[in-house]
């Protein structure tokens, strides 16, 4: 899973206006989560039309683009593959999984199959079929170096709608 990095703004050179430091908050560790995050305002002289790039060269998220919802065949590969690679505990994903899941990722787990020397394991691609409503079954490339591995899996929504791992495959070692 790639993460994009976007660059700021270049800083005012008149420090007079924009203080460089902020003053020290008081942390209530009464409060869980903090502040919820604030909508950007669109008045004040500052503000930039959502279609104009500050820097050129440089993308402009909008909300949709900031904030994409984490697909569950996205997240249950980045789980399985740091579970497959030696970088988690199988026991990280004992309540992810139903049936017989947990106990061949014990199996699997045990082989190490996707730990690699040198370069970290990551995903490269994620593809997935669904054969019935509330059921995916996924397979991805996982790219070390330059090497690649396949990882399939099958996705089940549970009564409580939350989405667990029934069945866990890797290919051959090469």
């Amino acid at each position: 899973m790639n993460k994009v990095m976007s660059r700021t703004a270049p800083k005012a050179t008149n420090r007079t206006s924009h203080p460089r430091h902020r003053p020290p908050t008081r942390h209530d560790t009464r409060r869980p989560g903090g502040a919820p995050p604030r909508k950007p305002s669109i008045k004040g002289r500052h503000a930039v039309p959502p279609t104009t790039p500050r820097n050129p060269g440089t993308a402009v998220l909008t909300p949709e683009t900031a904030l994409s919802p984490v697909r569950p065949t996205d997240l249950f590969a980045d789980r399985l593959l740091a579970v497959l690679s030696g970088q988690r505990p199988v026991h990280w994903m004992l309540r992810h999984t139903a049936g017989r899941a947990y106990d061949d990722l014990t199996r699997l787990a045990d082989r190490s199959p996707l730990r690699t020397r040198g370069a970290r394991p990551v995903v490269h691609d994620i593809g997935y079929y669904v054969p019935s409503e509330g059921a995916l079954e996924v397979f991805a490339r996982i790219a070390a170096g330059n090497q690649l591995r396949a990882l399939a899996f099958r996705l089940e929504r549970g009564q409580d709608l939350r989405w667990r791992c029934t069945a866990v495959e890797t290919g051959p070692r090469p």
